[in-house]
């Protein structure tokens, strides 16, 4: 059984990048596993010392889920997601 909340939806991490904008900023992109939703967290790393994990999966309020548009993002996030889900538990440290 899950312990997700109630009305959140479990999202898998697909993507994790740097951001060109800011230095020291680290990008997690979180999907459904059909592909068809993404969850976005920015993480400042702001020192080595400031430890902060991140996990295979969230759980995201709906509210704070976009909509993949482009059917070619849509498949490579559905795949990734899959994978994640078949392979990690939600709380494995990614």
């Amino acid at each position: 059984m899950s312990n997700q909340p109630k009305g959140d939806i479990r999202v898998w991490l697909v993507e994790r990048t740097y951001s060109d904008d800011e230095q020291n900023l680290i990008i997690l992109t979180y999907a459904t596993p059909d592909g068809e939703q993404y969850y976005r967290k920015e993480r400042a790393l702001t020192s080595f010392t400031d430890v902060r994990d991140t996990t295979a999966a969230v759980d995201a309020e709906p509210d704070n889920l976009g909509t993949v548009n482009d059917s070619d993002l849509q498949e490579q996030y559905a795949a990734e997601a899959q994978r994640m889900e078949e392979v990690h538990d939600p709380d494995d440290v990614i």
